[in-house]
């Protein structure tokens, strides 16, 4: 049947409003019932004909007939000139960017659906099979195990250690995971590790069974490619493993280790091996406590022929950007009681990773972003039409453009230092990149749930201090360094010499003042000082492009040492930052003493609490 409805053609308003009602007649709308004609019976043409001409917007969906066209990844090598320019300044090497080229391909075509699945995906904890046996299986998607096949393939980790391109090995392999990472379902975080292990092996030199752990770490054959992990967290948490370490090491009538002890947050659990702190118990059964009690030890991660884990017992997969667990496990002692100081490789590489995902991150967003900005459409024009997009667009680009200039600067001090060509100036420049591509990341990405780049680094102040103690064992020659890097870089400049030389003494006079107080804020000036010398460098050089030109003037306009301009308008004392560092031995006994109570409470039975 068909029901008729009149539109609301004028309508009275209340005296005194000054708004009216009004439209010229309409149509009748006709309106369709959901009955359905009664068998037997056919319907009039003229119901043949209102179906046919008839479209009533929502008659068969309720959201509507506009649906938002999404924006397309294209090859993410192709998409980025500045890694291009970058590439073809340093490594024009036509058997690198045809590489590259087919890689960015293969990731915007196959690899990032690959991500998406392990993404919707989630590894998932098996602890027992359907006879009650405790197996511990961490079932992970196909799509996770292709990532791992792909890894060996590609030379993820290989191409770091087989030193193809000599010093810059590194920044060739540190490109393909640049293009990987945003597309890798968080596949780089067993990368990261493995790279570190790796290192690690490698730096110390040790013997049977390492050196076969080091061929499958780095190998191309998927059939032999290991993965490791980084077990140190334990119960208490956060970066202090020297006083946060429980575990204990048993040595076996084989030289063998036997390691009983909980790890609280286990990176890279379905790995084939992993690097682990322990202290060694002796005879006595007493174990040296802090720093100095804590040994490096490999594990290889295994199963028995009925399929279950050797030693360990995998409690639960945690709900966030990583994985859990440990129990008891054999291993072997890389280094006795230098195991903070022998892990510290890994450490280093690990962040690096971590600074190349930064930046990826921001790339992959602000390409995402343009290419949206094409297919977007408001208020009667395109987004890339509309001058704020756009002006919010130049900010992300050129704070990408400059977190990539500086990751990559590490890479390359990196390749330096491991082909034996870098200086001690080299070896100086290190300790910022890891803190401040985060943090520019965190401007550039969020909101999203890229705050675990800070948090997995172990929060800006931790980083802070490892900077800060970085410049203390130096006596300031990290400073020296960056503000060397500076100078030379600006002497070899070709724009406006208003451009970074002018911050320089400013961001040095900063650094002066807070060093001699430790204060964290001296961390910043540097870094983007620095940023700003390689945005130059890089527009300086003679295949620059106008946006290379862009980016750099564009940094220099911020004010890169706020505290030295508040200083200048009156509007900075660090007088109270002097009073904390006063009080800084009394807070740390107050905490001696709360931690002492604690312990005593616990030894009472109970709870703890102070």
């Amino acid at each position: 049947m068909l029901v008729y409805a009149a539109c609301i053609l004028s309508r009275r308003v209340p005296r005194g409003c000054c708004r009216r009602w009004c439209a010229a007649p309409q149509p009748l709308v006709h309106i369709r019932s959901a009955s359905a004609a009664e068998p037997g019976t056919r319907r009039s043409n003229g119901e043949q004909l209102w179906e046919a001409v008839s479209y009533i917007p929502f008659s068969r969906a309720r959201l509507g007939s506009f649906f938002q066209e999404q924006p397309v990844l294209r090859n993410p090598f192709l998409e980025d000139a500045l890694l291009r320019g970058y590439l073809r300044r340093h490594l024009p090497q036509e058997v690198i960017i045809s590489d590259l080229c087919a890689f960015g391909e293969r990731v915007a075509n196959e690899v990032d659906m690959w991500g998406r699945e392990c993404e919707v995906t989630p590894p998932q904890l098996v602890q027992f099979d359907p006879w009650g046996r405790r197996v511990d299986h961490i079932v992970t998607s196909p799509a996770w195990n292709r990532m791992k096949d792909l890894s060996a393939r590609e030379g993820l980790v290989a191409t770091g250690y087989e030193r193809s391109f000599g010093e810059w090995s590194r920044v060739y392999q540190m490109s393909k995971l640049y293009i990987f990472s945003p597309s890798s379902g968080l596949y780089t975080c067993p990368l990261a590790m493995t790279d570190g292990a790796a290192k690690v092996i490698q730096s110390i030199g040790a013997p049977w069974p390492t050196d076969e752990a080091y061929s499958r770490l780095t190998t191309r054959q998927p059939e032999r490619f290991w993965t490791s992990g980084q077990w140190m967290t334990e119960r208490q948490g956060g970066s202090d493993v020297g006083h946060g370490t429980e575990t204990v090491a048993v040595v076996q009538p084989d030289g063998s280790y036997k390691l009983h002890g909980f790890k609280w947050f286990t990176s890279a659990t379905d790995a084939d091996m992993t690097l682990t702190l322990a202290r060694v118990r002796d005879r006595t059964g007493a174990t040296t406590p802090g720093s100095r009690g804590l040994s490096l030890f490999y594990a290889e991660v295994s199963r028995d022929e009925d399929g279950r884990l050797r030693g360990i017992e995998v409690q639960r997969l945690k709900d966030k950007l990583g994985t859990d667990r440990c129990q008891l496990l054999m291993g072997i002692s890389l280094k006795e009681g230098r195991g903070v100081a022998s892990i510290a490789n890994m450490l280093t590489i690990t962040r690096i990773h971590n600074s190349v995902s930064a930046a990826a991150a921001m790339r992959r967003v602000v390409q995402l972003a343009r290419e949206y900005a094409t297919r977007r459409s408001t208020f009667w024009k395109a987004s890339k039409d509309h001058p704020l997009h756009m002006q919010t667009l130049a900010r992300m680009e050129v704070e990408t453009r400059g977190a990539f200039l500086l990751v990559m600067d590490v890479c390359r001090l990196l390749g330096h230092e491991e082909s034996g060509k870098a200086t001690q100036l080299d070896t100086d420049l290190c300790p910022y990149p890891p803190l401040f591509a985060s943090l520019q990341a965190l401007a550039v990405v969020t909101p999203g749930y890229l705050d675990c780049v800070e948090y997995w680094e172990g929060t800006t102040n931790v980083l802070s201090l490892d900077v800060l103690r970085s410049v203390a064992r130096s006596s300031g020659m990290v400073l020296h360094a960056y503000f060397t890097q500076v100078k030379v870089q600006d002497q070899r400049r070709s724009l406006s010499d208003k451009c970074i030389y002018a911050v320089y003494d400013r961001a040095e006079q900063e650094c002066e003042v807070h060093f001699t107080i430790q204060n964290p804020v001296l961390l910043h000036p540097p870094g983007s000082v620095s940023t700003g010398a390689l945005l130059i460098d890089h527009a300086s050089w003679k295949g620059a492009s106008p946006s290379d030109t862009y980016a750099a003037l564009r940094w220099c306009e911020q004010d890169l040492c706020p505290v030295v301009s508040k200083q200048i308008r009156g509007c900075y004392d660090p007088a109270p930052h002097r009073l904390m560092l006063l009080c800084k031995g009394k807070v740390r006994k107050d905490q001696q003493t709360i931690n002492k109570l604690e312990h005593s409470s616990k030894a009472r039975g109970g709870r703890g609490d102070v």
